[in-house]
């Protein structure tokens, strides 16, 4: 009777394995919400010195998640009345001018997903990283979805500090109307997406009050950490702090924290804004 337990026990092992193998993401696509500039690095990052300043012309990070749970977007870049010259329309004045953006409407995540093979009414969980514009813009598009996103950061985005009003990064037009009923997960920190360690939502302050970036485990083992603007770009970990933050001091945290775990877990970290990091690594499947 001894025996037969055993073999039992090892044979519900057995079987467990490929359901745990299933668990894990099946793919991550990298894409851009189009680009920014060009425009001097020492825009973005007033702290390089000028013997390395450079004219830059970066991407607008979002990410796909295909899940065995479910499918999730990660970020959803600039609204998409920012396509085809649309810009001034929807954003504050000097913002279309200053970023430069060059968005078609081809480059919405909604035509991204169907490039791809998938619908924005498919999508389960849009993870929203802050509540900038150029990160939250089209959230209106998925209004089943469960939508992630710290509960200071969507506080930030229906009622900013003062002294982040100004420069008009927070568009209420993206998230307004319809966008209030929304069903939102209102974290506080950390969170494992699936409960299975797969895709984990790591709270990553100092950009904003509530920025949270993403941790994702392949199938294959292998570790992918999407920063966000956490981290902008490699000039960040050359040690030249982003020119908007929060908090330098949670920023600088973040960023260490993020590079440990790079270190740690021998991951793959990658950038939100980084020109020469996506030109040879992003518009492609990761699986």
């Amino acid at each position: 009777m001894k025996k037969a337990g055993i073999v039992a026990a090892l044979l519900a092992i057995l079987f467990a394995i490929p359901s745990l193998a299933l668990a894990q993401v099946k793919g991550l696509y990298w894409t851009t919400s189009g680009f920014f500039g060009p425009f001097p690095i020492t825009d973005l990052i007033p702290s390089v010195p000028k013997e390395k300043a450079r004219e830059v012309t970066i991407p607008v990070s979002m990410w796909v998640i295909d899940h065995p749970k479910g499918l999730v977007v990660f970020d959803t870049g600039n609204n998409a009345a920012i396509s085809d010259g649309g810009c001034k329309q929807h954003w504050a004045p000097g913002n279309c001018d200053g970023l430069k953006p060059s968005q078609k409407r081809d480059d919405v995540i909604d035509r991204q997903l169907q490039k791809i093979g998938f619908s924005a009414d498919k999508v389960k969980v849009v993870i929203t990283s802050h509540a900038h514009l150029d990160h939250i813009g089209n959230i209106k598009l998925f209004p089943k979805a469960i939508h992630a996103i710290q509960k200071k950061e969507l506080y930030q985005a229906w009622w900013p500090e003062k002294f982040q009003r100004a420069g008009g990064v927070f568009v209420m037009g993206d998230f307004d109307g319809p966008a209030r009923d929304f069903n939102y997960l209102e974290l506080d920190g950390d969170y494992d997406l699936f409960g299975d360690g797969s895709v984990m939502i790591l709270s990553t302050p100092g950009h904003t009050l509530g920025h949270q970036s993403v941790k994702v485990k392949l199938a294959n083992g292998h570790t992918i950490v999407m920063s966000q603007d956490a981290i902008w770009m490699q000039e960040n970990l050359d040690g030249y702090p982003a020119g908007l933050n929060y908090s330098v001091k949670d920023y600088t945290n973040s960023v260490n924290r993020l590079k440990m775990m790079r270190d740690l877990e021998n991951a793959d970290l990658f950038f939100a804004h980084d020109q020469d990091q996506y030109k040879a690594k992003g518009g492609r499947w990761y699986k």
